[in-house]
């Protein structure tokens, strides 16, 4: 079931919330940075010593002090470049690969490659939303997949990119 929240992804009790990173993995602003100050160093350390990776890969760290079990970080872009489309989607599927792996059965996302990325968050929500679709049609121990949101205008993106492709329904 995919589904919408308008919220901190911080607060949420899933196995895993993910990080809207760099390739780099260094947590500066914006998602990385409140996942951060809120489960602490630790999950940067630990992502860190498993990068760099390229933008559109993943990988999964410990989630410190979250609710969450792991972290699962997304690059969308290197640092100081624009994310794209094909980055973002291509780094949601290594997120759900990850996911699958590890028996996770709950994931929350951020609109990856939004804000300091650069994509609207229309492109956005439709990169995340089709790599799930997509990976909804293979065998996987999700069961939930939230996309979170601090406020309506990226919650609307998210809803919007869900009526077109029927995700969730």
């Amino acid at each position: 079931m995919v589904r919408t929240h308008i919220g901190n992804i911080t607060a949420l009790s899933v196995d895993a919330v993910v990080n809207a990173a760099n390739s780099d993995l260094w947590m500066g602003s914006g998602v990385a940075g409140a996942i951060k100050r809120k489960g602490g160093d630790i999950i940067e350390q630990e992502a860190m010593a498993q990068g760099p990776i390229k933008p559109g890969e993943a990988v999964i760290t410990s989630a410190g002090a979250l609710s969450a079990k792991h972290v699962v970080h997304c690059a969308g872009m290197s640092p100081g470049k624009p994310a794209t489309y094909d980055s973002v989607k291509s780094s949601v599927r290594e997120a759900l690969r990850l996911a699958t792996e590890n028996e996770l059965t709950s994931i929350a996302f951020p609109a990856i490659g939004a804000g300091v990325g650069g994509l609207s968050k229309e492109q956005s929500a439709k990169a995340v939303v089709e790599a799930i679709e997509d990976h909804s049609t293979s065998a996987s121990s999700l069961k939930e997949v939230i996309l979170a949101s601090l406020g309506p205008e990226v919650n609307g993106a998210f809803e919007g990119a869900l009526k077109i492709t029927g995700a969730g329904m």
